[in-house]
Parts: C-alpha cells; sequence; structure tokens
C-alpha cells in the first residue's frame, strides 16, 4: 500500500470519528497531534525499558503503527509531503558524517 493510500485512510478514521469538527474534544491541531506523537513514541520505549527486547511484539507493533499514524496524520494537516521530505533527508544524509562513539 502507498503512504497516500495510508495517509487517505487516517484522515477517513479521523474523520469518521469526528474529530476534524470545530467543536471537537480531540481538536487534530498540530501543536496537539505533535504531542501525541511524543507521548506515543513514549509507549515504544516502554516495550524496552529494562530488557533489550520487546517482549509482545504484538503491542510493540500496535504502537508503532499508532506512532506512524500520527506521524503521517501530522505531516499532512501541516502541509508537508511526507514522502518527499524522507527522500530528501535520505539525500541529506547521504553527504553527512558522523563521528564514532
Amino acid at each position: 500500500m502507498e503512504l497516500k493510500e495510508l495517509e487517505s485512510r487516517m484522515h477517513a478514521f479521523v474523520a469518521g470519528k469526528g474529530w476534524y469538527r470545530p467543536d471537537s474534544p480531540k481538536p487534530q491541531t498540530p501543536r496537539n497531534l505533535a504531542i501525541s506523537l511524543a507521548l506515543e513514541a513514549a509507549e515504544v520505549m516502554e516495550h524496552f525499558q529494562w530488557r533489550e527486547d520487546a517482549r509482545a511484539a504484538d503491542a510493540l507493533a500496535g504502537e508503532l503503527a499508532d506512532v506512524a499514524l500520527y506521524l503521517i496524520q501530522l505531516a499532512s494537516i501541516s502541509g508537508i509531503d511526507l514522502e518527499q521530505a524522507i527522500l530528501a533527508k535520505l539525500e541529506q544524509n547521504q553527504h553527512r558524517e558522523w563521528p564514532d562513539p
């Protein structure tokens, strides 16, 4: 599935819940989505707290999906073509040097 199709499905889900309505108790603003993205990323970290591997791959997969969905939504409502941004960043990183730890 293409990224644009995932974006479309995500928007349909959010719209279906009424979260894009102006009177929504969960306004889908860039600020709120950025906070939600960070919170979901923290939930990913919980799977690795005090261990090297996640114990429940299905639970980790769900958290990673939450992160991806918030990222896709934040990029979309911010007017950022995430696919192009990723490609540009990969190109930029090709020319970077990282020091050894």
